[in-house]
């Protein structure tokens, strides 16, 4: 597979970026803690800007867009951490009313690979949600929050990532059957492999800059050869995981050129280990300042934490791959 971009793709990466770049910095961030973290603003601005409705025809008022650019578009969320149930809303878009346009914030749980009923659940960002999608086994359905008992999990990880608990899954109305859960799986898997991808990039940038401009023994640290080989790695890492992303997004819009779901588990084993061994690296780079509440790089890390668990864990994922690998042998 050819993987680079076209224009098309570069002005629509460009467009996301410098959006980000100007909307979400790290001060913003800092201001979007908690409860806060989902701001009204910055939703209608995302859903007007097409993410939501990025893979609906434009006979819907969608983009019109393939899951090939869609993995582009989270990518930049991922790399600047941009907070809410992105994947959840963008999943949604055909499924609950307003979820394309930014009027509906939608959640979900993933219960398609569990026991039927089992829990408890964490839910992101329960109090602003819209709508919950639950995936169960042979189902997918959109239930109404208001009418779910959840109590908040305590304080959470990832600042910008609040938790609710829930004991029980809740009922709702059934708009899909057991293929349209597995489907939704997997795109929302190769989505968050897309902000791990994301997330790898922009701790690399970030090491890499203060490595430029930190200096000990009156020259800049990046000098050292011990660093050099720290961030030669951060960078083969993240152009793999790219490469890995870009193949699942790919494969995802024409299942004939390859094994979909192998596609899939093998970007998000490849874009989560990226995410977080970049992420330590970083940290590491920063040396004692790298682990203050002042630098970035924690958000990053922490964010790649949650990541890891969304839409089925690394560990998860590997098993598939070895799996196919195993029949194909």
């Amino acid at each position: 597979m050819d993987f680079r971009l076209n224009e098309d793709q570069q002005a629509l990466r460009a467009g996301i970026r410098d959006f980000c770049d100007g909307r979400v910095g790290v001060d913003a961030l800092r201001e979007l803690e908690g409860e806060r973290a989902v701001d009204a603003g910055l939703w209608r601005e995302l859903a007007e800007m097409g993410v939501f409705s990025l893979r609906q025809p434009e006979t819907r008022g969608g983009v019109g867009l393939g899951t090939a650019d869609a993995v582009i578009v989270f990518a930049e969320l991922g790399r600047r951490l941009v907070p809410g149930p992105l994947v959840w809303t963008h999943l949604a878009a055909a499924l609950v009313s307003g979820a394309g346009s930014g009027q509906a914030v939608v959640g979900g749980i993933d219960a398609s690979q569990g026991a039927d009923g089992a829990g408890p659940w964490l839910v992101e960002h329960f109090d602003r949600l819209d709508a919950l999608l639950v995936l169960r086994p042979d189902t997918v359905e959109v239930a109404d929050p208001k009418r779910v008992a959840a109590k908040p999990a305590g304080l959470p990880l990832d600042p910008h990532t609040p938790l609710h608990l829930l004991e029980a899954l809740p009922r709702g109305e059934r708009v899909g059957d057991a293929d349209a859960s597995r489907q939704l799986r997997l795109e929302g898997a190769v989505l968050v492999a897309a902000q791990l991808l994301g997330i790898a990039e922009a701790t690399t940038e970030l090491a890499t800059e203060y490595a430029k401009r930190r200096e000990q023994f009156g020259r800049p640290i990046g000098s050292f050869q011990a660093l050099k080989h720290m961030l030669a790695d951060m960078f083969v890492r993240q152009e793999v995981a790219r490469a890995a992303v870009y193949a699942a997004g790919a494969t995802l819009d024409d299942p004939l050129v390859g094994d979909v779901a192998r596609a899939v588990a093998s970007a998000k084993v490849v874009a989560g280990d990226a995410a977080l061994k970049n992420a330590r690296a970083c940290i590491q780079i920063h040396g004692g300042m790298g682990y203050t509440w002042e630098i970035p790089a924690h958000y990053y890390l922490k964010r790649a934490w949650v990541c890891e668990n969304l839409f089925g864990t690394l560990d998860e994922h590997a098993d598939r791959v070895a799996e196919s690998v195993g029949r194909r042998a």
